[in-house]
């Protein structure tokens, strides 16, 4: 098995929307601010290629999909599909991807999925050939979003993927189409159903954290962002999910830290999690 951190189009996102309840004079030593008080963020993918040779991505980022005055208002920062290259620097082709993984349908995580815009053409996916998982209650929000997160759908998402190559939709901690070495964990704190893919491999587990923890600064307990649905259940699904990182020497992979795509859990002095020996690119290959 081969994992590796695939970088995908970045963002540039107001800090206190990033940041919720927190601080500005805190979170600014953390992440500093543009003049417009944005902050960098990645949109990390995450690729595992198993013996097998099926391939097998973590989501699929932002992309390149949005037309260009909703490309500046979210602060995208590339207008080329930037996923796409840095897959082909591991040789992958959009059409080697055998299944993508989505935690949930937010469109900084599955715009990606989609073809580049161009000016009068509808949506088309990008991935010829793959199979698509995704939580099953993810997917009802999908289809019904509340007024609160309507914007943060992909209206023509949903019946594209129904029509792709295969489309599973997860009801417990286990997925079909990815079988053994997969288990699926559940959060609802950010948007119903996220869904968490923790994965065994030989350096030990690693889970892909979605919006649970989109970055190193989240590790702190208390912080949330201003776009979680529920921040206090979110804290205590945070704190059951670190305890168990710290106890099995679990991984935590990241998909909007500008910095860090990977890293385990630690407790400071004061007994506050941390995150501990990060990873500024993951590659993880047979010695």
């Amino acid at each position: 098995m081969r994992l590796y951190s695939i970088e995908g189009n970045t963002q540039k996102l107001d800090g206190g929307a990033m940041f919720g309840n927190c601080p500005r004079a805190l979170w600014s030593r953390w992440c500093p601010p543009d003049d417009l008080n944005r902050i960098p963020l990645a949109c990390r993918a995450m690729l595992v290629i198993e013996n097998s040779g099926r391939v097998v991505l973590f989501e699929a980022g932002i992309g390149a999909f949005f037309e260009p005055k909703f490309r500046e208002r979210y602060g995208v920062q590339e207008r080329e599909h930037v996923l796409m290259s840095s897959l082909a620097a591991r040789g992958v082709s959009p059409e080697d991807v055998d299944v993508i993984v989505l935690s949930h349908l937010h469109f900084d995580h599955a715009g990606g999925v989609l073809q580049p815009f161009v000016e009068g053409a509808p949506p088309t996916l990008a991935f010829p050939k793959a199979q698509f998982i995704v939580g099953e209650e993810a997917w009802q929000r999908a289809l019904a979003p509340h007024a609160r997160d309507r914007a943060s759908f992909i209206p023509e998402l949903p019946a594209l993927l129904e029509a792709s190559a295969g489309l599973e939709r997860v009801h417990g901690d286990r997925s079909d189409i990815l079988g053994e070495g997969y288990t699926m964990h559940k959060s609802d704190g950010h948007t119903p159903g996220l869904m968490l893919t923790e994965v065994a491999t030989p350096r030990g587990p690693v889970t892909f954290m979605g919006d649970l923890i989109p970055g190193t600064p989240w590790v702190h307990l208390p912080i949330t962002m201003g776009y979680d649905r529920y921040p206090e259940l979110l804290i205590d699904e945070k704190q059951r999910y670190l305890k168990t990182a710290l106890e099995h020497s679990h991984w935590l992979f990241y998909t909007h830290d500008a910095h860090v795509a990977a890293s385990r859990v630690e407790r400071d002095e004061r007994g506050r999690f941390r995150a501990a020996d990060p990873l500024a690119e993951m590659i993880w290959e047979p010695a």
